[in-house]
């Protein structure tokens, strides 16, 4: 599989913007990706959003080919997604008008403070996000965001996992399991945890499975 094309792109936040393979038909599934601690401003943005997360070189899911990606960055760092909620949205609203993106299929994805950013934007922002996909995140969201979520479980998370399955009313995937709200945990570390998600492409799929309701 050839590299994806990444656009630089600037905004409220700056992002990379991956389109979809040319020829995929439309209108194309986003998934916005939320970034951990290390990665926010100074970093430099290629280097930070494609350290982990779906943009990862040689991440060889070929589902994800199909998507929209966008990765905004953080101009400072820390545990402060909320802050830039309207910021995300502003990000996906271009996405979706410019490159035939698909409202009722927009995905929010973050690994670690972005696990966290997951769940604080979604609350914020229930109507916006078709599934949430967690990975590692760093603590339990105060509030139940009301959609679909898979929590992908690493060296971070394990030590609250009780609570997250119990403030999530999540199910361990096994085999024939398709629900709304699943956790997976691998074993990994915290950054292998990141490294074996994005590369599953059972996840992918589950997210494709989940659509919002078209507007009235």
């Amino acid at each position: 599989m050839s590299a994806p094309r990444l656009l630089d792109r600037d905004g409220p936040l700056r992002y990379l913007l991956q389109p979809p393979r040319p020829g995929s038909p439309g209108p194309h599934p986003v998934l916005m990706f939320l970034h951990g601690f290390d990665e926010g401003a100074p970093m430099p943005v290629h280097e930070a959003l494609t350290r982990h997360g779906p943009l990862r070189p040689g991440n060889a899911v070929d589902a994800l080919q199909n998507f929209l990606v966008a990765a905004p960055q953080l101009p400072v760092r820390g545990d402060v997604w909320s802050r830039y909620a309207g910021a995300v949205r502003d990000i996906l609203t271009t996405v979706l008008d410019e490159h035939a993106g698909d409202p009722q299929r927009s995905y929010l994805t973050g690994f670690s403070f972005g696990g966290n950013g997951v769940f604080d934007l979604a609350s914020l922002q229930p109507e916006t996000w078709a599934a949430l996909w967690a990975v590692d995140p760093t603590r339990v969201p105060r509030r139940d965001p009301r959609r679909p979520i898979w929590l992908s479980v690493g060296e971070v998370a394990r030590y609250g996992k009780r609570d997250f399955i119990e403030a999530l009313r999540l199910e361990r995937l096994a085999d024939g399991t398709s629900g709304d709200r699943l956790y997976l945990d691998e074993g990994a570390d915290h950054v292998g945890s990141a490294a074996l998600a994005y590369a599953d492409a059972r996840i992918y799929a589950w997210l494709l499975d989940r659509r919002l309701a078209p507007a009235a």
